[in-house]
């Protein structure tokens, strides 16, 4: 880790990005004595920390798939005097059903999901995740687990594969370009570490491009972290169980940086806040009346206030639902 960064609290060392915002959208729901807030993506319990301040009824289900962040997390709580009311599970965010059941819990009443990279993640420079510091190319937020790495990718897909990620995960305008770099790097020297790529996307992009977008590297390093951890993939899943998952009256919050999350969440967020109704019909059945409420209009983006002090919040993206009556069961 960044020798700078070890020794300081999780407080200071990563800003929640619309953290009053998410607090005041869950909080109502979490009055109740028992009311059970599930963070689906800890990190370093900072939305944890102030939605439990907001509502001292609540009891914590904090889930991380980083080991380490879950440490962190719980040395915040401690400190901050609320984590008595907290039971933290090392586990990916698709496995909330799972992780309830183990704990005897028929639901939620709030589910909050902060997804994309923590800055303990970034500040982590042994994980690769940083195109400013050289290290392994590894960004495995569960290094514990194993599965390939973002080096292991890089040596072993081929190159319409590595293409197709940094265009769809990265939203990069010369993946075809980079993708046959890389390609033609692996056959003399694979590339193992991120300062090698960050050197190879420099000569890749041209001159042109690099005056504005940010960091050349950004897009590239953004995509081979979505594709090493799946995240697409669990959080297809993952928004599903969260929803199941909740109580009537119950509210998710979702907060989204990059298109591909945000086109899941938004995908999954209006099929729930839709009639099925079929088409004609004169009066809307019980059956066919929505599961969900949105409690706020698409999707709240950070003022410009806060874009200029996180640089985390220029991207993100928050959806808020609540649930409205229970689906259905089928016979």
């Amino acid at each position: 880790m960044d020798p700078t960064q070890q020794d300081r609290p999780a407080e200071d060392r990563h800003v929640p990005v619309l953290l009053g915002t998410s607090v005041e959208l869950l909080a109502p729901a979490l009055q109740e004595p028992g009311s059970i807030y599930v963070d689906a993506t800890l990190g370093m319990g900072g939305h944890a920390t102030a939605v439990l301040r907001a509502a001292p009824q609540a009891r914590l289900v904090g889930i991380d798939r980083d080991s380490a962040a879950l440490e962190l997390a719980r040395e915040r709580l401690d400190r901050e005097g609320v984590g008595d009311r907290a039971t933290l599970v090392h586990a990916t965010y698709d496995e909330i059903p799972e992780v309830l059941e183990e704990l005897g819990l028929p639901g939620a009443h709030g589910v909050m999901m902060d997804l994309g990279l923590s800055s303990f993640q970034i500040d982590t420079a042994d994980r690769g995740f940083s195109y400013s510091v050289d290290a392994p190319l590894d960004m495995r937020m569960d290094t514990a687990s194993g599965g390939p790495t973002a080096a292991d990718l890089l040596r072993d897909l081929p190159e319409a594969e590595i293409s197709r990620i940094l265009h769809d995960l990265g939203d990069e305008r010369f993946a075809r370009r980079i993708a046959r770099r890389i390609v033609a790097q692996r056959e003399t020297a694979p590339l193992t570490r991120s300062g090698e790529l960050v050197a190879l996307l420099d000569s890749a992009i041209p001159n042109s491009s690099k005056a504005s977008g940010g960091h050349p590297a950004k897009r590239t390093f953004q995509a081979l972290r979505i594709a090493v951890n799946e995240e697409l993939e669990i959080l297809a899943s993952a928004i599903e169980s969260a929803l199941d998952c909740l109580h009537v009256g119950g509210r998710i919050v979702v907060e989204s940086y990059h298109s591909g999350e945000d086109r899941l969440v938004k995908t999954a967020f209006a099929r729930r806040t839709r009639s099925s109704a079929p088409p004609g019909l004169p009066v809307e059945l019980e059956e066919h009346k929505p599961t969900f409420s949105p409690i706020v209009r698409g999707a709240l983006q950070a003022d410009e206030a806060e874009r200029g002090t996180n640089t985390r919040a220029a991207s993100v993206r928050l959806r808020a639902l609540t649930r409205t009556r229970l689906a259905e069961r089928a016979h």
